[in-house]
């Protein structure tokens, strides 16, 4: 039996995403962003950062009345957390429908449902993330498809190598340490769980993308 001390954290936690997430959104069908692919990014990153995330939203994000944003990323660690938020929010959501479809189908792997979430965890991941590179960066660099999608392949997966080394460390520490029995994606302590796996996922990804940056891999955003 889970303590009820983390399942009231687990509830306050992810009401507090999801109306952060709401929030943005909602302000983001206002003033939408000037790149449409942030306009996903910035709600889908309120699933794992709440209140962070607004915070980052306000700061580095959110456009003016006359579409021009109120405090653009000049500084290099701005610039390095949106494009951070941008590769996480791809793998974020590739992530939680893949732990939907292993749920759903009791998928395993070698016996082990860990296994069959880390491979559809990366695939999914994998797939969003280079769509999510690709409308931001053909968009600035004017590339035509298959010189975009290349771009966007590399541009994008170390980074999401980079996130999921933190997120997938977490969620095997949680599957054979933490917790006996396992966690259910339909607990919300689980939930909860990969909400601090995902932020783990994006310090684990900052020092990749302020490689990528500085090498030219990446655009800073």
């Amino acid at each position: 039996m889970r303590p009820l001390l983390l399942d009231a954290l687990a509830w306050i936690s992810l009401i507090v995403a999801c109306a952060c997430a709401a929030l943005i959104l909602v302000d983001v069908l206002r003033r939408p962003q000037k790149m449409g692919i942030m306009n996903w990014v910035w709600p889908v990153t309120a699933l794992y950062g709440g209140p962070l995330a607004v915070w980052a939203y306000l700061k580095l994000g959110r456009p003016d009345a006359r579409g021009a944003p109120e405090t653009p990323p000049k500084l290099f660690w701005q610039s390095v957390v949106v494009s951070a938020s941008h590769c996480g929010a791809g793998c974020t959501l590739g992530d939680i429908i893949a732990e939907i479809i292993v749920a759903a189908f009791a998928l395993q792997i070698a016996g082990s449902m860990l296994g069959a979430e880390f491979a559809l965890d990366f695939a999914f991941a994998y797939v969003l993330g280079i769509a999510f590179q690709y409308f931001a960066i053909v968009p600035m660099r004017g590339l035509s498809f298959w010189p975009g999608i290349w771009a966007a392949v590399k541009a994008d997966t170390f980074s999401l190598i980079a996130f999921e080394i933190g997120l997938f460390g977490w969620m095997a520490l949680t599957y054979y340490v933490l917790f006996t029995p396992r966690l259910m994606p339909s607990e919300p302590a689980y939930w909860f769980m990969m909400q601090i796996g995902m932020l783990i996922g994006f310090a684990t990804s900052y020092p990749m993308n302020v490689l990528l940056i500085r090498w030219g891999v990446k655009e800073p955003m």
